[in-house]
């Protein structure tokens, strides 16, 4: 049978903080910033104390150090006066320097330890009896004490030949004294260390909890199927913000590359339709035309160049997907982009004179053989100005007055490749559009082409640091390819 609760239902309420409390306590302990707190403590605490421990050990020992030769020196000078006057007048020299201000412990004792002169009037018992130093402190009171009031000093016993016994010895207050104020001064700060440290930890602890937690939630809901989402991030500069900074860079590349995925999908499914069902219908239509071979081997010849279209269009959206992925389709190098534009230059010039369009090489900014080097691919930086001489070659050639100009400038913070035309041009507003993967503007898709060609060059500049951008030339279209300057990008050739 289960009891009532509501009659104490301040008491289950008490426990349920209680355990609240402790799940908290819990939980900082496994921050990583709390831990680290408290073993740089506790090992600042352990250094500490050796460090006040040494010190003040070795500060008393010299202290007795100096009170040992002090007392050493006043036993030699005793000595000398006993044997030279004998014991009255060590007696009386005694007393004399037992009467000073400030003075040392004298005491003069019988052989049974019974003080007879000096100026201490109780010892701790046993002292006397022991010739030689005291060996550890021993307490002693003085003339005009309250009761109760002790001291502690340090002596040297001596034994004259009459049995006599005569006691040299040095207050130990001021040492005793210091050892007090260095062990409270390093009570008080070991404490109000441990009281900052607490501190330091509950503040740390909980902004670090705080921001797991806020990180957490964006996790949770980036999981959840929320694209949008990011982690936070303060402005503090921190490590958490360069953190979150990272991973939301990261989560904006994913979604791109997931925009992509799905752009690129769509694209398929539309744009290759309708090849793929025209492929379907011209092998059909050879399946009938058995009866003449000649037409037969047309058709298959057909078929065959519609699918080799297709393998292309395949192997540049592979191409696409790989370059902007950051996939190394190959390896980066010291590259002249001035060498790539000249053996372009010659590639492409007789196919411009079939055309009868002129194809020209600009240099600006370069003089004689010099180089002008960046890091990066040479096949994909060929590949890149190739697709654009092709498509200038189709779509702006202009008839047959028209003029390609292929150019790079050095300019301060940017080289700059260009391709120009003097054809007909893109519209501003179709400029973002043609940068997609199968855009193409021709409605009659008369001339050869996947429209996926200035994708890939956008994708291979990106990959190289590099930025795309397409102006009117009047008449006509330029593409430019900015990358950024590097270190020395401005070589003479070599002889």
């Amino acid at each position: 049978m289960i009891p009532c609760c509501k009659p104490c239902g301040a008491p289950v309420t008490n426990s349920v903080i209680r355990v609240k409390r402790m799940v908290s306590v819990r939980s900082l302990f496994r921050v990583t910033a709390v831990r680290l707190s408290i073993i740089y403590t506790i090992i600042f605490g352990i250094l500490a104390i050796g460090v006040v421990g040494y010190m003040t050990a070795g500060t008393v020992n010299v202290l007795r150090k100096q009170y040992e030769n002090s007392i050493d020196e006043e036993v030699m000078s005793l000595a000398k006066i006993y044997r030279g006057s004998g014991i009255n007048s060590l007696i009386r020299t005694l007393d004399r320097r037992a009467r000073a201000p400030g003075a040392n412990l004298y005491i003069v004792a019988d052989p049974s330890g019974r003080i007879i002169a000096g100026n201490v009037p109780q010892l701790e018992s046993g002292v006397m009896n022991r010739i030689g130093w005291t060996g550890k402190p021993f307490s002693y009171s003085r003339y005009g004490d309250p009761a109760g009031r002790g001291h502690r000093a340090v002596a040297r016993v001596l034994e004259i030949p009459n049995g006599m016994r005569v006691l040299v010895g040095r207050d130990i207050g001021e040492h005793e004294g210091f050892r007090k104020v260095v062990r409270r001064a390093f009570l008080i700060v070991l404490a109000s260390m441990i009281l900052l440290g607490l501190l330091t930890w509950l503040l740390v602890g909980k902004r670090a909890l705080r921001r797991i937690d806020q990180v957490s939630r964006s996790s949770s809901r980036i999981m959840a199927g929320d694209r949008d989402e990011r982690l936070p991030v303060t402005g503090a500069g921190d490590e958490f913000d360069r953190l979150s900074e990272n991973l939301n860079t990261m989560l904006d590349r994913i979604a791109g590359l997931d925009d992509g995925l799905k752009q690129m999908s769509d694209n398929i499914a539309h744009d290759l339709k309708t090849p793929i069902t025209r492929l379907r219908n011209k092998a059909d239509q050879a399946l009938g035309l058995s009866s003449d071979p000649d037409a037969r081997e047309d058709a298959l010849e057909e078929i065959i160049s519609d699918c080799d279209q297709i393998v292309k269009t395949f192997d540049a959206l592979l191409m696409i997907s790989r370059v902007e992925s950051g996939a190394s389709v190959a390896r980066f190098s010291k590259i002249d982009l001035v060498t790539i534009l000249r053996d372009a230059h010659e590639l492409y010039s007789p196919v411009s004179e079939e055309r009868g369009i002129e194809l020209n090489l600009k240099l600006v900014g370069i003089e004689g053989a010099a180089k002008v080097e960046i890091n990066g691919s040479r096949e994909l930086i060929s590949q890149a100005i190739s697709n654009l001489i092709d498509n200038a070659l189709k779509y702006g050639g202009g008839g047959d007055a028209g003029v390609i100009e292929i150019g790079i400038e050095l300019g301060n913070q940017v080289i700059t490749i260009s391709v120009c035309d003097t054809g007909s041009g893109i519209a501003a507003k179709d400029r973002e559009k043609v940068l997609e993967r199968f855009a193409r503007l021709e409605e009659s898709r008369s001339q050869s082409g996947n429209g996926l060609g200035l994708s890939l060059v956008n994708a291979i500049t990106k990959l190289h640091g590099g930025r795309l951008e397409l102006k009117d030339n009047n008449p006509g279209l330029c593409v430019e390819l900015d990358f950024p300057v590097a270190e020395n990008s401005l070589n003479p050739a070599a002889e």
